[in-house]
């Protein structure tokens, strides 16, 4: 597969729905975290953000979701938008559908959580107490938060971080079916080459206060790891980010993900879970 023709350097396809431009944004004297950065997202666009610890991250998307000042540059987003953080910062003395209606104020608001939690796969789960929830239900429980809100614009700071494995899969699966269905504009913090390859239109790299790297990523979707071209744009992604697989010891997709995932499942995955392990890495166990 010829990687250029399916990871190539652009700019933003489809009408803006978030322009910054010069963005500035300092928290000690002659640092600036962010520096003049540029930014355009389209329409439904899914885009994923890459960088390293510190470079800016999290700020550029507290700015965007607006918790954070913006004392210089322009910063454009549509009023319609919502955050799912690492955490799924739910209140634990409120049920898990008032969790989700919280700030509707709507007479329907009730019947609108029910509908959003019965979409992540929660509709068994509406009485329930957050702190009964597993790791993966409570953050489909943030999802559905986010998506009753019906935002333009949905900002995910590391929704997967903190699951496992085999969980973090299935939750990102969710998220593209999501994507799919209601079509905001998606901006994804993360560290992982891999769930940006599996979930983006566009992969961005941030360094030195801003975007150093702008990528389109043209695979069929539904994507998995075991498919065609993939790997290629795993490495050259990794390349374009300084790590060289080899030199750097990074394990082979394959080996490392299956390895995990056995290894989290007390190395005998139910059947459903050996099929979503095969079709998104490609062997067997």
């Amino acid at each position: 597969m010829n990687v250029h023709a399916a990871f190539h350097q652009t700019t933003a396809a489809v009408p803006p729905i978030v322009q910054v431009s010069n963005l500035v944004r300092s928290f000690d004297a002659g640092t600036n975290v962010l520096d003049h950065l540029d930014l355009t997202i389209g329409d439904g666009e899914f885009v994923a953000l890459l960088g390293r610890s510190g470079s800016g991250k999290s700020t550029l998307l507290r700015t965007l979701a607006g918790l954070d000042a913006a004392p210089e540059g322009t910063v454009s987003v549509p009023p319609q938008r919502a955050v799912v953080f690492q955490e799924p910062r739910l209140i634990p003395w409120k049920p898990v559908w008032a969790n989700v209606a919280l700030g509707l104020g709507a007479s329907d608001a009730r019947e609108r959580a029910v509908a959003a939690l019965t979409e992540v796969g929660l509709g068994h789960r509406l009485d329930a107490w957050p702190l009964t929830l597993s790791g993966g239900e409570a953050q489909r429980a943030a999802l559905a938060r986010a998506l009753v809100r019906q935002p333009k614009l949905l900002l995910l700071d590391e929704p997967f971080a903190a699951l496992d494995a085999l969980t973090r899969l299935k939750t990102q699966g969710l998220v593209a079916s999501l994507w799919m269905t209601h079509r905001p504009a998606i901006l994804l913090v993360t560290h992982d080459v891999d769930e940006a390859l599996l979930l983006a239109d566009r992969v961005l790299v941030l360094d030195k206060g801003r975007i150093a790297l702008d990528w389109r990523v043209n695979l069929e979707r539904p994507r998995r790891h075991a498919q065609r071209g993939f790997a290629e744009l795993r490495a050259g992604l990794l390349r374009e980010l300084g790590i060289d697989e080899e030199e750097e010891g990074v394990e082979p997709l394959e080996s490392s993900v299956a390895a995990l995932i056995k290894a989290q499942s007390g190395g005998n995955p139910s059947p459903v879970d050996r099929d979503l392990i095969v079709s998104h890495v490609g062997v067997s166990l």
